[in-house]
């Protein structure tokens, strides 16, 4: 199904795509959480009910952020893997965990403050790389 634009304006098209309360969340449990199975994401702390997730994984394999495959040592269960442009998505969650680390965490005290946001305070390009460094890695070792 095409996706639909409101406008032509770059910010406007790109949150009529990922602007919604999940496809970021899913690309955050893949590339942080190391999640890659529905099982998985059903099992995370967010929630998502499983008629929501299926329809958003299949939108983000549309759109090219991931794709959907299995192992060959278990051709049950369907293996979520982000892409390229799934992977380009890194430096907007750091810039989100950032500002929500500046601007949230006195109305949420207790998002998650430790040696991994000390690290994205203090050079949040190290650890945007660091972060698709290691998917990266884990991409390389998976058996498709």
């Amino acid at each position: 199904m095409p996706q639909e634009f409101r406008c032509d304006c770059p910010f406007t098209s790109a949150l009529d795509v990922l602007g919604d309360k999940w496809m970021l969340v899913i690309v955050k449990q893949m590339l942080i959480e190391g999640k890659e199975t529905f099982k998985d994401f059903t099992e995370s702390d967010e929630a998502i009910a499983t008629n929501i997730l299926s329809t958003k994984l299949k939108l983000l394999e549309e759109l090219g952020v991931i794709i959907k495959t299995k192992r060959p040592n278990n051709r049950k269960s369907n293996l979520y893997l982000l892409t390229d442009k799934g992977l380009a998505l890194t430096p907007l969650l750091v810039e989100l965990a950032l500002w929500s680390d500046k601007y949230l965490r006195d109305m949420h005290p207790t998002i998650v403050n430790g040696e991994e946001m000390e690290l994205l305070r203090n050079d949040k390009a190290a650890f945007a790389s660091a972060l698709e460094k290691k998917y990266r890695e884990k991409l390389a070792t998976t058996t498709l």
